[in-house]
């Protein structure tokens, strides 16, 4: 299967479905609403809802049963994402190319957009019908999760670090939900307990390692390809892997992690699609 058209065709599939679970931007109070669908469709690779679909699929879903559960994904990484740019945060002015919510908005209302899409995300997971998949994703951005990570992760600015420390920084922060994605379609597709398992320990490798190659483009991309300022990561002084291991041992890092990645999915049946996402996210520019 082509990479490249499965991403086109499902991104369109799930920007339709925001657009009709998201509130019209001309409903009261508009100025909320419409950061909202601001932030939501100010792009993005739609990475986590197409995980979601991917791991759904491939252990036998079929339909667009899964599509709230996607959605709800993807509003939980616009929400923190908004919350990420604030200026008591990582202070960033650009995202995906255009101005963070913040800018456009005002602080209070970039706080209160992702206060409102984290509250409609759960509402399209409890619409999903699966208390198993509310679970599994309230668990990984919480503070076992996300959230946590970010806590470490803001603590951990100015200081030394170790690859122990940034581990877990990366673990929770960014792994913990991408690898929610996978188990969440797995779920809800009523996946096996040994193609969870596969594909769980697959997550956590991919997620890890997409962190990493985040830390490297910090460095090393443009602002034009990334879309936000590069160099942030250094001069806050992040917890960052290039920092406690260098941007060549990093990228090594990464493709180990995804080789590592492919080889959990060997027993499993239509597998290219999670395989080509590997590779993509370790080939990726932005």
């Amino acid at each position: 299967m082509n990479l490249e058209k499965y991403l086109k065709r499902k991104r369109l599939i799930i920007d339709r479905a925001l657009d009709h679970f998201l509130p019209s931007d001309e409903e009261l109070p508009r100025n909320l609403h419409r950061a909202m669908r601001y932030s939501v469709f100010a792009g993005g690779k739609r990475l986590r809802p197409i995980l979601a679909i991917a791991s759904y699929e491939l252990v036998g879903g079929r339909g667009r049963g899964i599509l709230p559960v996607a959605c709800a994904l993807e509003l939980i990484h616009t929400y923190s994402l908004i919350h990420d740019d604030l200026p008591c945060m990582d202070d960033d002015d650009l995202r995906r190319g255009k101005p963070t919510c913040h800018r456009v908005f005002g602080y209070g209302m970039a706080v209160l957009a992702g206060d409102a899409l984290h509250a409609l995300a759960f509402k399209l997971l409890a619409k999903g019908g699966s208390r198993k998949v509310i679970e599994e994703v309230a668990n990984s951005i919480g503070t076992r999760g996300m959230v946590g990570g970010q806590a470490a992760d803001l603590e951990a600015e100015g200081k030394k670090v170790g690859l122990k420390q940034v581990n877990f920084i990366h673990t929770h922060k960014t792994a913990a939900l991408l690898r929610a994605c996978i188990r969440a379609g797995a779920i809800f597709g009523n996946a096996s307990a040994k193609e969870l398992k596969a594909l769980t320990s697959y997550g956590e490798k991919f997620g890890l390692a997409f962190q990493i190659m985040d830390d490297v483009l910090d460095l090393e991309g443009t602002e034009a390809e990334l879309g936000k300022k590069i160099g942030a990561d250094k001069y806050r002084e992040k917890a960052t892997y290039p920092r406690v291991i260098g941007a060549g041992n990093s990228k090594r890092k990464a493709k180990a992690l995804i080789l590592s990645a492919k080889r959990e999915l060997r027993n499993l049946e239509r597998k290219d699609i999670l395989e080509k996402l590997a590779d993509f996210i370790v080939d990726r520019s932005n």
